[in-house]
């Protein structure tokens, strides 16, 4: 087994990064789809939900700029075209949503999306010892599970 520089199993680190690539691409469209509703949204919970979807869009930018940044530290370059991005993504695409319940419908399955992703590389991540990946996962898998509940709550439906 030969370790690059930060002590992972180089071959291991490669396959990390290359599903770190594809977690990116469906948090970059996830972004999008938050941007799209956070700028169209529509109706008597324009204000709470305005406000709601814009806190999850700046918190989506961090994660994508962590996910890339640790891309870069397994050696690998993360993924930087639209066209990449679509390629590679699970997480549906919404487009002109206006509509409150179809706004947080479409952030719960793309969360739900994102889990299944994350848990994924978090097994992964454990196999490979790399415990900066997985600590990454364990944590938005942690919060994301709690925006799922919240906004199954806001649609009046259990987990």
């Amino acid at each position: 087994m030969t370790l690059n520089s930060i002590g992972l199993d180089i071959d291991k680190a490669k396959s990390l990064a290359k599903d770190l690539n594809g977690l990116l691409a469906n948090f970059q469209v996830y972004y999008q789809n938050l941007r799209g509703i956070h700028w169209n949204i529509k109706g008597k919970r324009f204000f709470d939900l305005h406000v709601k979807f814009e806190e999850l869009y700046n918190d989506t930018n961090i994660k994508v700029d962590e996910i890339a940044e640790r891309i870069l530290t397994l050696g690998a370059t993360p993924l930087h075209t639209f066209n990449d991005y679509i390629s590679e993504a699970k997480v549906p695409v919404g487009k002109n949503i206006s509509v409150d319940e179809s706004a947080v419908r479409l952030i719960v399955d793309s969360l739900t999306e994102l889990l299944k992703i994350e848990r994924d590389l978090l097994d992964k991540s454990d196999d490979a010892n790399d415990e900066g990946t997985n600590s990454m996962m364990s944590d938005f898998i942690t919060e994301q599970e709690k925006t799922v509940w919240m906004m199954k709550a806001w649609l009046n439906e259990t987990v």
